[in-house]
């Protein structure tokens, strides 16, 4: 059965035998959809945990890219591994690798490129699915984008300068964002998957409840509306960032 990556004009598969570097948060966190998707490609994941003491490397040169996804700490925390973490960042920015930050790793990305992140001004969360808006630089770089999308977050980032606003949104302006020639920052999780909802919406019950949050049922009901045409966006996205132009 063909994807929707195979009909885009990126294509995404397993010849650059390089793995993705998949940095988590949590020692119980997973790559969910992200990873799934590139393994159904045939893209092998390094995943590496920071606050379980793994190292991140000092060159990418035997990656093909790097994805940092979300996680409950923020972006301004003082630990030690964060604070390196967002300092690691200079690596794929200066060796102009593909990479991906998802929530708290665009937020990291943001905080390396010098912008501010912080909470709503009127302290809204989103948390459950949002309205979202391609801007033109969008539209130019992506054929579909999805009109609702999944969020878990109480804090967002200024646009980092020389970034390109990819998509935004109502409460927090900035949902996605480009910066150089291959490193990108979302808002929203595309990468959530069923199970991945239960267990937030079960551990982090609390979370529904901030100002601005929708009801457990809200987040179930909106996964089967607007599912899908976020799980294609999604792999079109990756095979844009991770992958080939067809005619190459």
């Amino acid at each position: 059965m063909e994807t929707s990556a195979a009909k885009h004009n990126y294509r995404l598969d397993g010849a650059d035998q390089r793995p993705v570097l998949v940095v988590l948060h949590q020692e119980t966190s997973t790559p969910g959809r992200v990873g799934q998707v590139l393994e159904q490609h045939g893209v092998r994941l390094d995943i590496r945990r920071p606050v379980m003491g793994d190292p991140l490397p000092e060159t990418l040169e035997g990656h093909r890219g790097a994805v940092v996804f979300g996680g409950p700490p923020s972006a301004n925390d003082t630990d030690a591994h964060l604070v390196r973490e967002v300092d690691w960042m200079d690596v794929p920015l200066r060796e102009e690798k593909p990479f991906l930050g998802i929530c708290l790793g665009a937020q990291m990305l943001a905080k390396h490129l010098g912008a501010s992140v912080g909470p709503h001004p009127e302290g809204l969360a989103e948390v459950g699915y949002y309205p979202l808006r391609p801007t033109t630089e969008g539209r130019l770089l992506m054929p579909h984008w999805p009109g609702m999308v999944y969020q878990w977050h109480r804090e967002g980032f200024e646009l980092p300068s020389g970034a390109r606003r990819l998509a935004e949104g109502d409460w927090y302006p900035n949902q996605a964002f480009s910066y150089g020639k291959a490193a990108y920052g979302v808002q929203f999780h595309a990468e959530l998957t069923l199970a991945m909802m239960h267990r937030w919406t079960t551990r982090g019950h609390e979370r529904l409840n901030l100002a601005g949050a929708q009801g457990r049922r809200q987040h179930f009901d909106g996964r089967a509306i607007y599912d899908a045409p976020v799980r294609r966006w999604l792999e079109e996205f990756l095979a844009r960032i991770f992958g080939e132009p067809k005619n190459s």
